[in-house]
């Protein structure tokens, strides 16, 4: 069918042009523009058929990728309940049936026996506590390689600027900026249709900012709402930390981000106190 239209309307241009017709002539430019565009449409059929292909292959990756990454996370997370707590709980039960067997025979050794298995409990639940936290913990040096995989994987050009080691800021600040800043990198990937983002990090004397800024657009409030843009849980997470997020929507988004050097949670201080 496209080869009859390609033919027909070829000939009819070519018995026009023969036949000399003053309307014709003068709309000539647009039906050669028009001649072009059905030349090209078969080809641009097929550059989208071929991009829709590569964004299904690029979006299984990412799937199998996560995965994969969910997994070794699963296998290290046990590996560490183990080595952490398999020996310390063996050791808590022998040490009790200990205990039980001495507790009328020597009072004072199953005692002694039952202190030691309080003090491995302990130190037990010191040890997890500690994991817990190292997991929870997302450093931003750690989470800029990850963002920087995200941007290039979404064909956006990424520019970097600043020092993402960050000094004199807890684990808790870092982490709050942690998820502030993959929140907004989502959306700059799923929402902005950018080609370019730019991540920059500033430390001063009595803040630290960060700012994340890209030149694609910015969508209504209600529809941020409708799809969760997810600026109200970092502005939720900011005041934990007695933070702050501006948003400017001129010439593209900027998100800039300023949390208080060793912030602490709780009630909003005051300088110098």
């Amino acid at each position: 069918m496209y080869f009859i239209h390609l033919f027909s309307t070829s000939a009819s241009i070519n018995l026009s042009i023969v036949m000399q017709e003053k309307l014709f002539l003068q709309q000539l430019p647009f039906v050669i523009i028009i001649w072009i565009s059905i030349i090209l449409l078969p080809f641009s059929i097929y550059n989208r058929k071929e991009k829709g292909q590569l964004e299904e292959k690029l979006e299984d990756a990412n799937k199998r990728i996560s995965e994969l990454v969910k997994m070794e996370e699963r296998e290290r997370i046990a590996r560490d309940l183990h080595d952490t707590l398999g020996q310390k709980l063996s050791l808590i039960g022998l040490k009790s049936d200990l205990a039980r067997k001495l507790i009328t025979k020597d009072p004072e050794q199953a005692r002694l026996e039952l202190k030691d298995v309080q003090q491995t409990a302990r130190t037990a639940l010191s040890e997890v506590r500690k994991m817990v936290s190292s997991m929870r913990g997302i450093r931003l040096k750690n989470e800029i390689q990850r963002v920087k995989q995200i941007i290039k994987a979404a064909q956006i050009n990424f520019e970097s600027e600043g020092e993402f080691t960050l000094t004199n800021v807890s684990l808790l600040t870092e982490n709050i900026l942690s998820m502030c800043l993959k929140e907004a990198v989502n959306n700059v990937v799923k929402h902005s249709q950018a080609t370019s983002c730019f991540i920059s990090i500033e430390q001063l004397w009595k803040e630290t900012v960060m700012t994340i800024r890209d030149d694609g657009v910015f969508k209504e409030q209600k529809e941020i709402s409708a799809e969760g843009h997810g600026l109200i849980g970092m502005n939720e997470r900011l005041e934990f930390i007695n933070g702050s997020l501006q948003l400017l929507t001129t010439e593209g988004t900027t998100v800039i981000i300023r949390v208080p050097n060793d912030a602490k949670p709780g009630p909003n201080r005051e300088d110098g106190k």
